[in-house]
Formats: structure tokens, C-alpha cells, sequence
């Protein structure tokens, strides 16, 4: 059984920093891409970041520049380090892993509010 454990969500006024982490547990024993995603009230789920196994990442046009993913492989963990946060920001944000054999596993979602 494969859990994704997210933490770091929050309330954050405008202009200010979280760190969002994800860490796997159970049987998965190679993951290739990592990624979070978020879903705002009344919107449909949104990719805001991928990296790759080989270090390679993507992000949202709307977070470019304010996000940075990154990976820990031996703890089986991403983060999502957020900037600059804005109102706009609020979500909840799921991570997602894609193991070797393809197989997507999903976090439970965790909260952001951006509010002054």
C-alpha cells in the first residue's frame, strides 16, 4: 500500500513564502516524474509543477519565476517551494507520483489560503 503524506499547507498573507513537502511510503520502489497540482474552488485541477527523474522540470505559466520543485530520491520526497504568493494562489494542492511500472499515485491534497 502507497501513501503520499503531504504537509505544509497554510494561511499566507500576499507576498509571502510556503514550502509544501510529499513523501511516499509503502512499497514504491522507483518513481519517475513528481509533480503537484492544484484545485481552486469552482475550477478544475490545474497542473503547477513536474521534475522529472532526470531533474527536468515544468511549471504553470501563472507560477513561472515565484515556484521551484525539486526532489529528494532517496526520501522519496518533492517539495514545492512557493514565493510571492498571491490571492490567486489559493488552492488545494495535491502531489502526484508516476512509478516506474506507470502506475499514478495521488496525495490526499493539502490547503493554501492566501489572504491578508
Amino acid at each position: 500500500q502507497v501513501q503520499l503524506v503531504e504537509s505544509g499547507g497554510g494561511l499566507v498573507q500576499p507576498g509571502g513564502s510556503l514550502r509544501l513537502s510529499c513523501a511516499a511510503s509503502g512499497s514504491i520502489f522507483s518513481i519517475n516524474a513528481m509533480g503537484w497540482y492544484r484545485q481552486a474552488p469552482g475550477k478544475q485541477r490545474e497542473l503547477v509543477a513536474v521534475i522529472t527523474s532526470g531533474g527536468s522540470t515544468n511549471y504553470a505559466d501563472s507560477v513561472k519565476g515565484r515556484f521551484t520543485i525539486s526532489r529528494d530520491n532517496a526520501k522519496r520526497t518533492v517539495y514545492l517551494q512557493m514565493n510571492s504568493l498571491k490571492p490567486e494562489d489559493t488552492a488545494v494542492y495535491y502531489c502526484r507520483f508516476v512509478g516506474s511500472s506507470g502506475y499514478v499515485y495521488w496525495g490526499q491534497g493539502t490547503l493554501v489560503t492566501v489572504s491578508s
